[in-house]
Order: structure tokens, then sequence, then C-alpha cells
């Protein structure tokens, strides 16, 4: 019943912006904390972004912080991550998750977000 779907990926220019979105449903979404991680085939899965229930407690890996923003509409049940100053170094597969028992602040812990999208592509080219 739970549904987490990404959307907005695609292919842009190094120095380019792309908009994320996921969209959420079958949950209580302002009770849920909510972060982006992304992938890259051959290597682990790291965490970009997350923010608390609040919408205020946010963390950023250092390679995003200054370029992405991260923001949560609870009356339309969706995250956003806003990217900027795109780099190649940023292609990846982009998922959004959801949890109740993690800490927003430091995207930790991964376990505690057990709700996953399926991701959405986002290719940076040189």
């Amino acid at each position: 019943q739970v549904q987490v779907v990404e959307s907005g990926g695609g292919l842009v220019e190094a120095g380019g912006s792309l908009n994320l979105s996921c969209a959420a449903s079958g949950l209580r979404f302002d009770q849920y904390n909510l972060g982006w991680f992304r992938q890259v085939p051959g290597k682990e899965r790291e965490a970009v972004s997350c923010v608390g229930c609040d919408g205020i407690t946010t963390y950023y890996a250092d390679s995003a912080k200054g370029r992405f923003t991260i923001s949560r509409n609870n009356a339309e049940n969706t995250l956003y991550l806003q990217m900027t100053s795109l780099k190649p170094e940023d292609t990846a597969m982009y998922y959004c998750a959801a949890g109740l028992i993690v800490m927003p602040s430091s995207c930790t812990p991964v376990t505690g977000y057990n709700h996953w999208g399926r991701g959405t592509q986002v290719t940076v080219s040189s």
C-alpha cells in the first residue's frame, strides 16, 4: 500500500540544474523523516541529504553542501531536492526514502529508512 515514487531525473550538462521530486502515499507523511540517497553501479549507496519531520533539521553530504537543497511539502506529500552546479560525479541513481526511527541530522541509521522508491536516474555530462 505504501508507495514512494521519485521523478525529475534526466540528462543535464555540467553546471546545470535539476529538481527531483518524491511523492509518497499510503503513510502519514508528516510523521516520517525523509531522505535522498544515491548509488552508482559497483559502489556503495550514500546519503545525499535528509530532512526531519519538522522540515527544519537537515543533513547534507559534504559533496552536496552549497549545491543541493532539500525541502518537503507535507500538504502535498512530496519531498524535493533542488540540485545546482551539477558535476559529472553527481551521476547516479537517486532514491527517496522514508523512515520513523532515524536521525535526520545524520541520515542514520540507514536501516531506519524502511520505505524506498525505485529511483530516478541523474546523468551529468561533462
